[in-house]
């Protein structure tokens, strides 16, 4: 139990929001939990649980569920913004000081890059919210699957944010015992780390699907890191990042886990079906396919070599064969191995 509770709002009840509002319940916080759709909120109010995204996970009895944003984030002192990357813009624009408490911690759990504008959460709040106190801003990233967290595994993740008396507030309010929390100055690379390691996670799921070996897939996971540390760079993200737990740590994770979305795209892919096929038959999203276009977008503005990411791409939209993406990967010319 906490020490000192306080009013939380969870915004998103897909797996994830539902394992953070689990989560923070159980730290001894007053929850709400926001749900865009008022006939699923109602359902899940009755029900206390969403077996399409969160099997055998029921949502605490003392979070209050709602579909009216401004009740959610009423006298909210942390926000945990937990919505697809796609529509994390437009939750954001309601998120006007109207209704969105001036003195609260808005914290993105949003592991993706827009599309078409090609930018960061961090940026479109800055955009949206501009008389918003961006120094209360923190994002929140790591190994973290929610099937696992929502049944207290031990896990850590990391919260960056530009003050450290925010991510010490932060790291202390929901820190427990199966729950550990390390700090971070560096938002940009926090950010970066958790979404652009799904794009690699997709080629993982092609090794996988496509019959390759875990030579294979343990290469493409630290040279997937460097793709992600050359474009980080170029944002001033310190490096060191992407070699602790929302870079390699969140890499390994979703690259190995069964519970991955982005690696299960990337196996059915593997195995012949079309991304199309895939998509149709999934309930819930996986991020990387649409930060697959942000990230090779933001290679080729800024010149970046982004090869592993460049062939997802090519995989999954333009219909190039997994084989051959490979040999093209495996064809170019040698070179020193660099970090970034």
């Amino acid at each position: 139990m906490n020490a000192h509770p306080i009013k939380i709002a969870v915004l998103g009840a897909g797996s994830w929001g539902i394992a953070l509002a689990n989560h923070c319940s159980d730290v001894g916080h007053h929850v709400s939990l926001w749900e865009f759709d008022p006939q699923m909120a109602q359902r899940l109010h009755e029900t206390r649980e969403r077996p399409s995204v969160l099997p055998g996970a029921r949502i605490r009895d003392q979070i209050t569920i709602t579909s009216d944003l401004g009740q959610a984030v009423h006298n909210s002192k942390i926000t945990l913004l937990v919505v697809p990357s796609h529509v994390a813009r437009s939750v954001i624009q309601q998120l006007t000081l109207k209704i969105f408490p001036k003195s609260s911690l808005l914290i993105s759990c949003t592991k993706g890059i827009e599309n078409g504008s090609h930018l960061r959460i961090s940026e479109i709040v800055k955009q949206e919210l501009s008389d918003f106190d961006f120094t209360n801003f923190a994002v929140l990233s790591g190994p973290s699957h929610a099937e696992e967290v929502s049944k207290n595994i031990p896990t850590a993740v990391v919260v960056a944010a530009k003050k450290d008396e925010v991510s010490s507030y932060i790291q202390k309010a929901l820190n427990s015992r199966h729950f550990r929390i390390y700090r971070s100055h560096d938002v940009v690379g926090v950010e970066l780390g958790g979404a652009l390691k799904n794009v690699i996670a997709i080629a993982a799921g092609i090794c996988d699907g496509a019959g390759f070996g875990d030579n294979t897939k343990a290469a493409l996971q630290p040279r997937g890191l460097a793709e992600i540390a050359r474009l980080g760079r170029i944002f001033n993200a310190d490096p060191l990042t992407f070699a602790g737990l929302s870079g390699m740590g969140d890499l390994i994770v979703t690259c190995m886990s069964r519970h991955s979305r982005n690696r299960f795209v990337g196996e059915q892919i593997g195995r012949g079906k079309t991304l199309q096929q895939v998509l149709d038959e999934m309930v819930m999203v996986a991020e990387g396919v649409r930060t697959c276009k942000s990230a090779v977008a933001l290679a080729e503005k800024h010149h970046i070599d982004m090869p592993i990411s460049r062939e997802v791409y090519s995989v999954l939209f333009n219909n190039k064969e997994p084989k051959k993406a490979m040999e093209d990967l495996m064809g170019r010319e040698v070179k020193p191995e660099v970090w970034f």
